[in-house]
């Protein structure tokens, strides 16, 4: 007996203690989860000890076992109506109140251990009286009536809020089957894959605190993760909108998602992405290949394990995986690689007096023309506004005659930087021109991004030089520009390909990462904390970007340096953001197995 009655005490202790821990005199949501709390409690206890205990009362059994399976999940709620409210409780308030919650928990199972059928009549040995008369009314067929179908329906509705329930709490704690919402980790996964995600070694905590499980797990570069999205607030108000989603979601089975955004779509969170960088390691991507360097080197080194899973080319999985979205075509992406290696070989010696001959001949074109108006330099740099404004702005140029010296500040701004200072000095262009290797890592301490951003700058250019000058030399004579012009077609192709590319930059490349210190010196990613990207990287919208865009310079080493729109905000991810690992994929049947980390 005393083994039912310990257990009975501290669930009614336990539970009133919670209950007043619930007490709030905000007046908001939060004022309900007192009155929720020692209500349910009460009655309980009525049932548990008055009816149970005291009077025996067999008739009242089910009634007290309905009202046992339910106190741990009403007095969650009530901890979430408490916390949902506009005054935060403090961290050991939370560990109080979920250590009292674990004892109604675990007391109430045990009460429910005893009270089932094989067990409560050796505690109370005159129910099986009562028990034996039940059975024996339960062998006459029932008349169908209002009654019985609303108790049918009931014990389906009782039902289906237990297990909605129990699911939330397995999900919070233990595992989560999680449906992939995207194509961004193609080919790891397909949009509609189920996997598994594990959550416990993650450190799962209460809904709306930071008491729970400690985090036992130290993720590795290559594992998949399901995590909070960090573009999106995390205050109460929308963890409060996040848990009742989810409930909801699951009571209408997946129908109803309340998650969504201000334009009423639904929230891309979490998000599941693959542990690319670790503690302790600063990175920099550079056409399509991922660097790091530690504390204990200065030279950044390619990852390796990042080109394992990596996935640039999706043209090869055509007609093999139902796959909705390509990024590129097969030529589209050689020719991009034919791209990234023409900016590699580029020569800045030889670029430099090109542009000072592009801008001298523009000078001498525009030599001796009447100054009708002030020439109306462009509003940005922006190169798809370069490129689409291209007569308007080689118009002005004629009309004005350029007495500003903006094209030739455009096209020779970049040779006053310091980088060509050194390239320029008759030691570097005589080490450059002999070894004929034309990288300038030396002059950029190393950072690959900012190289191959001052070159593709100079390339823009080059590009816009060309054609802003061949157009000038056209109107000047007179003569009407065709399209297919051969010249003009093909300078026009050309500068358009700089558009094209700086339109992909910010998934192909990211800069180093995180910053240096205004002294220069690396920064590193903290302990605790990671960074994620998608395999499918032209189409992972993932932690290297923001949710805007913004016009920025390629290169801070040149004032009047060409622009473009840009999203490249890249940031970690501490581990409290992580829900769990996933582990292994169930669903569709022909592509089961374990989730490739390696």
């Amino acid at each position: 007996m005393n083994k039912f009655r310990i257990p009975s005490y501290i669930a009614l202790f336990s539970s009133l203690c919670f209950s007043l821990l619930s007490f709030a005199v905000t007046a908001d949501v939060s004022l309900f989860a007192f009155p929720l709390a020692v209500v349910f409690s009460l009655i309980t206890s009525y049932f548990l000890f008055f009816r149970i205990l005291g009077k025996k009362d067999f008739s009242v059994l089910k009634i007290c076992i309905k009202l046992l399976q339910y106190i741990p999940y009403v007095l969650l709620v009530a901890f979430i109506l408490r916390r949902a409210g506009k005054n935060a409780t403090s961290y050991m308030y939370d560990v109080f109140t979920v250590i009292l919650w674990c004892f109604v928990f675990i007391s109430s199972n045990i009460v429910l251990f005893y009270l089932n059928e094989k067990r409560v009549y050796s505690i109370f040995p005159e129910w099986k009286k009562n028990a034996e008369k039940k059975g024996r009314a339960f062998l006459v067929k029932p008349e169908l009536s209002i009654r019985s179908v609303c108790k049918e329906a009931f014990d389906w509705i009782d039902a289906l809020f237990q297990a909605v329930f129990m699911v939330l709490l397995i999900q919070i704690f233990i595992l989560q089957l999680y449906v992939i919402p995207s194509e961004s980790m193609v080919p790891s996964f397909l949009i509609g894959d189920r996997v598994v995600v594990t959550k416990t070694a993650s450190g799962p905590k209460f809904p709306l605190s930071d008491v729970g499980v400690p985090c036992m797990k130290k993720y590795r570069r290559g594992d998949v993760v399901v995590f909070r999205n960090p573009h999106y607030s995390m205050d109460r108000k929308s963890e409060v909108r996040s848990v009742v989603s989810q409930i909801i979601y699951m009571l209408t089975f997946t129908k109803l998602n309340l998650n969504v955004d201000e334009h009423g779509e639904p929230k891309a969170d979490p998000l599941v992405k693959r542990v690319c960088g670790v503690p302790g390691e600063q990175l920099v991507m550079q056409d399509g290949t991922l660097y790091a360097r530690t504390i204990s080197g200065d030279e950044f080194k390619p990852v390796p394990a990042d080109a394992k899973f990596a996935c640039w080319n999706l043209a090869p999985y055509a007609g093999k995986l139902p796959v909705k979205f390509f990024p590129m075509s097969q030529e589209y992406y050689e020719n991009m690689l034919d791209f990234e290696g023409r900016r590699r070989a580029l020569n800045l010696n030889n670029a430099a007096e090109e542009c000072r001959t592009i801008a001298k001949s523009m000078k001498v074109l525009l030599a001796g023309l009447a100054e009708k108006e002030t020439f109306s330099a462009p509003e940005n740099l922006n190169a798809s506004y370069l490129f689409s404004n291209c007569f308007q702005n080689v118009s002005f140029l004629i009309d004005s005659g350029d007495k500003d010296g903006w094209f030739e500040k455009f096209m020779c701004s970049w040779l006053d930087s310091d980088v060509m200072h050194g390239v320029l000095s008759s030691a570097a262009s005589k080490k450059v021109s002999e070894s004929g290797n034309y990288s300038y890592e030396e002059f950029f301490d190393g950072d690959l991004y900012a190289e191959a951003n001052f070159k593709l700058n100079v390339m823009a250019k080059l590009a816009f030089g060309r054609l802003y000058l061949f157009v000038a030399e056209s109107l000047k004579r007179g003569k009407n520009l065709e399209i297919k012009d051969p010249r003009f077609s093909e300078l026009s192709k050309k500068a358009s390909e700089i558009c094209w590319y700086l339109s992909i930059l910010d998934q192909r490349n990211m800069p180093v990462f995180p910053r240096n210190t205004p002294d220069g010196l690396p920064s590193y990613i903290p302990e605790n904390c990671y960074f994620m990207m998608g395999d499918n990287r032209f189409n992972s919208l993932d932690m290297r970007h923001s949710y805007d865009s913004k016009l920025i310079p390629l290169t801070a080493k040149d004032s009047y340096s060409v622009q473009y729109l840009s999203d490249i905000a890249p940031q970690y991810v501490h581990r409290n953001r992580i829900l769990g690992s996933a582990m292994y994929r169930f669903w569709p049947l022909n592509r089961t197995g374990a989730v490739r980390t390696k």
